[in-house]
């Protein structure tokens, strides 16, 4: 809790990457409190364990509650993404934000491409990116190599995802300015 609380102040996109994390670790503990205590609530520091298992507690019981216990993301995870998809439409409609255009029509063949890989050309952009970057996390913790293609690609949508992140930090501190 304390680390997703940290992210969220910090770095959006991070916290949403971690928060997917924590769905799949939670998965692998089949949403079963009990199994949480004996193999995840160990790794936290004694002072922490009583707040983290009550917010993993909570986490479980809203995965379970949303029917997300399998595959798919919680309410509070869309969300964050929909936010950044908003403000991502809002950035690209306004000229004065040049580079952040340019770091996105950079990415964009790059999104495409994983689309159509994923055969989900529908899929949002963002979310495309985001899933990336979770498939990128995935094969790092895996020790698994990435192709200099796919690094090519991950470095484009990071840098994008980075502006769009600070953008959405600058926004919620007031300090986004979207008219002159």
């Amino acid at each position: 809790m304390k680390t997703a609380q940290q992210l969220r102040k910090d770095n959006i996109a991070e916290y949403l990457l971690y928060m997917w994390q924590m769905e799949d670790i939670l998965r692998a503990c089949h949403c079963d409190m009990e199994v949480v205590k004996t193999q995840l609530l160990p790794r936290f520091p004694e002072e922490e364990r009583q707040q983290e298992e009550q917010w993993l507690h909570e986490l479980c019981d809203m995965m379970h509650r949303e029917a997300v216990t399998e595959h798919g993301h919680l309410q509070i995870n869309q969300n964050v993404l929909q936010q950044l998809t908003e403000l991502h439409n809002v950035l690209l409609s306004t000229p004065k934000f040049a580079y952040y255009s340019a770091a996105y029509y950079n990415a964009l063949p790059f999104i495409v491409e994983l689309r159509a890989k994923a055969g989900a050309e529908a899929a949002p952009e963002i979310d495309t990116c985001f899933q990336a970057l979770y498939g990128e996390l995935m094969l790092k913790l895996k020790h698994q190599p990435v192709s200099e293609e796919t690094e090519e690609a991950l470095q484009a949508i990071k840098r994008f995802i980075a502006m769009l992140a600070a953008y959405y930090s600058d926004e919620k501190e007031g300090k986004l300015k979207l008219e002159d």
